[in-house]
């Protein structure tokens, strides 16, 4: 089973969403859009961060996963 993990940072601004173990980051690249990428060690994405993310004050973060099969 997949599993996907989503942290949301009210101080810090950001939202971070981990597809991949987060233990596997081997490098972070900036996209250049407020974005940040996480790698393994075979530069697959496994994870990405969104600076400067924020909900209005107490509005629950609601998450929403659609699977697609090819």
């Amino acid at each position: 089973m997949a599993q996907v993990k989503v942290y949301h940072d009210r101080i810090g601004n950001t939202l971070t969403v981990w597809f991949g173990n987060p233990e596997d980051e081997y490098e972070a690249e900036e996209t250049g859009d407020e974005v940040i990428l996480m790698k393994d060690r075979q530069g697959q994405v496994i994870g990405f961060e969104r600076l400067n993310f924020s909900l209005p004050h107490l509005e629950p973060l609601r998450v929403a996963f659609e699977t697609v099969t090819v």
